[in-house]
């Protein structure tokens, strides 16, 4: 798959307004239930994916840049993205873990520290039926004993099955909605999809929205 290469806003404009932004939705995350934060958030969107993968991305190092332990699982198995963002290989991840090639969580450490990354793994023919299954369950519980925060990737909720399969499964979700560009009815589309199986929606993000002097941000 040819993919525009992502640039993590944390990483490389640490002072950008993007950056702030993403440090505004950690904090919000962090204090959004008191003593009880959601822990383990899968992140949705209705479009093509690129720019939810680097949502997904920013989120993850500025949990672990506040100290916080972070795992990021890319649940993508159609589309992965994050481990070419991160420049990390992709032979054993989610798929393999799910089909049972692999005992224990296939992590691996990132460039950035205090988190870490289960890739997507080999691309498998049944992707929903793999998030679906019963070992599902286990990964996202050792997932949680390996990390405070655990942020999911997964593909376009109204396009495939996959990203419903963990919606209800997860602490809370949060839809990407680009501006301009997500219509309101795709939108309502998903939020009424993710009532249906009982998923806890802790918001949206906004991306792509223009701030004082033109700039885009998150």
């Amino acid at each position: 798959m040819n993919a525009t290469p992502i640039t993590l806003a944390m990483l490389s404009q640490p002072t950008s307004p993007a950056a702030e932004a993403f440090r505004a939705l950690r904090a919000n995350l962090k204090f959004a239930a008191g003593d009880r934060p959601p822990r383990v958030i899968l992140l949705a969107d209705t479009g093509t994916g690129e720019e939810r993968a680097s949502v997904v991305a920013n989120l993850a190092v500025a949990l672990a840049q506040a100290g916080d332990p972070t795992l990021l699982i890319d649940a993508d198995l159609r589309q992965p993205r994050q481990h070419a963002i991160f420049g990390l290989p992709n032979v054993a991840g989610v798929a393999t873990f799910l089909r049972g090639e692999d005992d224990a969580l296939p992590l691996l450490a990132t460039a950035v520290p205090g988190l870490s990354l289960l890739p997507s793994g080999p691309q498998p023919p049944n992707p929903a039926e793999l998030l679906a299954g019963a070992r599902c369950a286990t990964m996202l519980a050792r997932a949680r004993e390996a990390a405070t925060f655990v942020i999911i990737d997964a593909p376009p909720i109204s396009a495939v099955a996959d990203a419903l399969a963990l919606a209800a499964a997860v602490d809370g979700v949060l839809l990407i909605v680009r501006a301009g560009k997500t219509r309101r009815p795709a939108a309502q589309r998903v939020k009424e999809q993710l009532e249906r199986v009982g998923a806890n929606l802790l918001g949206a993000v906004l991306t792509d929205a223009q701030v004082e002097g033109g700039a885009n941000t998150y």
